[in-house]
């Protein structure tokens, strides 16, 4: 997911993964690598937020999306 979500006609919106906020012009904000994936950031607050506990972040993301792609129901423990 990578903190971007798609939305029709291939525009792409960014979102902060700490508070949710969309971001429509995701290289003017802060911003970090983790594991090889970009996150933007609404702030800086938010940036450092991320940077603690990157790894609880990306795993929340993955259930995000293990959510929308299962039928019913998430498997947890893979990613």
């Amino acid at each position: 997911m990578n903190g971007e979500q798609e939305h029709g006609q291939g525009n792409t919106r960014h979102w902060d993964p700490v508070c949710g906020r969309h971001l429509e012009a995701p290289e003017s904000h802060p911003s970090s690598e983790y594991k090889k994936r970009r996150y933007f950031f609404c702030s800086e607050g938010c940036r450092t937020a991320f940077e603690r506990q990157a790894e609880r972040f990306r795993l929340n993301e993955l259930a995000r999306a293990g959510a929308l792609m299962s039928p019913g129901r998430v498997r947890w423990g893979l990613a």
